[in-house]
């Protein structure tokens, strides 16, 4: 069994798990990270979502870590990637495009979808400018003017360091710190204690584990029969559902720094398969 207290002690607002859990039920911080990232200290966030799903039944569907949705109705993904693969240009892209899908409404007018920001808060500089954010929209090139569409992107640079005291370089540096006395926005840091130190904390932590487990075990399923089906071959429906499993760890190693065992126990794998499955990670 997994002590999610003690496992907490290890993360920071760049790991993907801790920082769900960090803005769980909380749209306020949300807003003010917001705030700080777009330098629009007025803006109010009405609705927040963790984890939200985006089904594409044509293609690739997206989960948002956060999603939220401020009084005038603009619509904000926010990321966090340790990972440059998973903060590539096309997927800053794609999510722009998913928050459009899941916008617009059958027979409404394009000039009624809403301005839509995806940020990504990087550990690395994946746009390699060595600057601290990166706004990111589309232009005319032969006269260099807005085109108007209202998608933006942009990039928070966790690598760079800025000691100047201003709130973004605050910012990033309380998303790479582990305990709240580290951290300089004080606003921040008293959330940063509740969720590590409180019961929730270890509550939303061991919830996020069940639901990337069972999660996992529908892919596999639906997966696994969409293999069978396929190719007539019963093992399909156990071959995807061992991949999805394989996923769900590594994920676990990755964004909890958990060893392999760990990462099996909190997602129930049962001992006497764990040797097995480790051989294949």
């Amino acid at each position: 069994m997994i002590d999610w207290h003690e496992e907490m002690k290890k993360l920071r607002l760049i790991d993907d798990m801790f920082f769900c859990a960090f803005f769980d039920n909380n749209p306020e911080d949300a807003e003010y990270i917001l705030q700080i990232i777009l330098d629009k200290p007025d803006l109010k966030v009405l609705e927040l979502y963790m984890q939200k799903d985006v089904e594409n039944i044509l293609g690739h569907s997206v989960r948002f870590d956060v999603l939220a949705i401020d009084t005038e109705g603009k619509l904000y993904n926010i990321e966090v990637q340790r990972s440059d693969e998973g903060a590539i240009a096309q997927r800053a892209r794609y999510n722009s495009a998913m928050l459009d899908f899941h916008t617009l409404q059958k027979g409404a007018k394009y000039n009624e979808l809403p301005e839509t920001f995806v940020i990504f808060i990087t550990e690395h500089d994946v746009l390699k400018g060595n600057l601290p954010i990166y706004h990111i929209e589309r232009i005319i090139r032969e006269n260099n003017s807005a085109f108007g569409d209202g998608t933006k992107i942009i990039y928070v640079n966790g690598s760079y360091k800025d000691n100047s005291g201003s709130l973004l370089g605050d910012l990033v540096h309380d998303f790479f710190v582990k305990e709240p006395e580290e951290m300089k926005l004080g606003k921040l840091a008293k959330r940063m204690k509740y969720v590590k130190k409180s019961e929730f904390g270890g509550i939303i932590m061991s919830e996020l584990s069940e639901k990337i487990f069972a999660e996992g075990k529908a892919e596999g399923r639906a997966e696994g029969r969409a293999e069978g089906k396929a190719e007539g071959r019963a093992e399909g429906k156990a071959e995807g559902k061992a991949n999805n499993l394989l996923e769900n760890i590594r994920s676990l190693m990755t964004n909890l720094k958990f060893t392999a065992k760990q990462a099996m126990d909190a997602l129930g794998v049962p001992v006497e398969e764990q040797n097995k499955i480790a051989n294949l990670i």
